[in-house]
């Protein structure tokens, strides 16, 4: 790894956008339209890397677009800028704005004449009972774009709720209803017994919705409807090849129950659900059972915020 460049020198666009997160490496090659042509794709995540030779790696891997293009100017966000990662990158305050984020970026200049530009991740300093972070769904918001004043949604292991306001991030709140759903899914008690389904149960999952949003004194907070996936099973109410579906209509919906009591949205608002992956359209459903009208956004969110916020580096 060479020294930092200087942060205006003249710069190319970047052609390439790295994925790197602690389980995958992946690699997108932006052609002049702006638009992925390719991707490479490996199972060295942060997490493989048992020397810290990310350069080397990184060198090794995009080898074939080097020899073809010469040398690459690549933006990398999200966890390979963590404590754990290649570079640990500054999370910069709520409310931000492209530009903040992009004054916040560092650019690396690699051996053999590729650069690497970090971008940083967002916190919210005011939530409770510690600050929020988040690092790579900024880029999402970027993307989707910030010129509607509205709430946005976006799926994932940890999900985020992020309030878009006078053209910036204005604030956000994480949600570890991906984490929880699958540590209950894989090991706890329902484990023992559900038989995932060859395909989804919608079904399922709507029924699980509708169990997070009953409003009955006596129906408990999440704790006790957890418990519900396996009551309703000795009841001979959910089938084995229900319980995984249900328990994912269950948490998702009491994500929604949550977010709508923290004020991020109500009954007749509109919301945008913003990823690249299935679980977007049970979102969707999860929003629409809330009462909420709902914006999808494209699939390619974060390479567009990606390459947004380099430009303005």
């Amino acid at each position: 790894m060479g020294a930092d460049a200087a942060k205006r020198e003249p710069k190319s666009e970047p052609n390439v956008v790295l994925d790197w997160g602690p389980a995958q490496f992946r690699a997108l090659l932006i052609g002049p339209d702006g638009e992925e042509s390719e991707r490479i794709e490996t199972p060295q995540g942060i997490q493989s890397m048992v020397d810290g030779d990310f350069s080397g790696l990184l060198a090794r891997t995009l080898t074939p677009w080097r020899q073809r293009r010469g040398p690459l100017s690549i933006v990398a966000a999200g966890m390979i800028g963590s404590r754990n990662g290649w570079l640990e990158m500054p999370y910069v305050p709520t409310p931000a704005s492209p530009a903040d984020l992009a004054a916040a970026a560092r650019r690396l200049e690699l051996e053999g004449g590729d650069t690497v530009t970090f971008l940083p991740g967002l916190t919210h300093r005011a939530a409770r009972p510690y600050p929020d972070v988040m690092r790579g769904e900024e880029t999402q918001l970027v993307g989707f774009g910030l010129g509607r004043d509205m709430t946005v949604v976006l799926p994932g292991t940890h999900a985020k709720w992020a309030r878009i306001a006078g053209g910036r991030i204005e604030r956000f709140q994480t949600f570890v209803t991906g984490e929880i759903f699958a540590t209950l899914s894989r090991h706890s008690f329902l484990a023992k017994v559900a038989a995932r389904p060859a395909v989804p149960d919608r079904q399922a999952f709507a029924r699980g919705l509708a169990a997070a949003r009953d409003a009955q004194p006596d129906a408990g907070g999440l704790l006790t409807r957890l418990f519900s996936v396996r009551t309703g099973w000795l009841a001979g109410k959910i089938t084995p090849g229900e319980m995984v579906d249900y328990l994912s209509g269950l948490v998702i919906g009491w994500e929604f129950v949550e977010a709508e009591r923290g004020g991020w949205c109500r009954a007749g608002d509109t919301v945008a659900v913003v990823g690249d992956d299935d679980l977007v359209d049970l979102y969707r459903r999860a929003a629409e059972a809330s009462g909420l009208a709902v914006v999808m956004g494209p699939e390619d969110t974060a390479v567009r915020g990606a390459l947004a916020i380099t430009a303005l580096v």
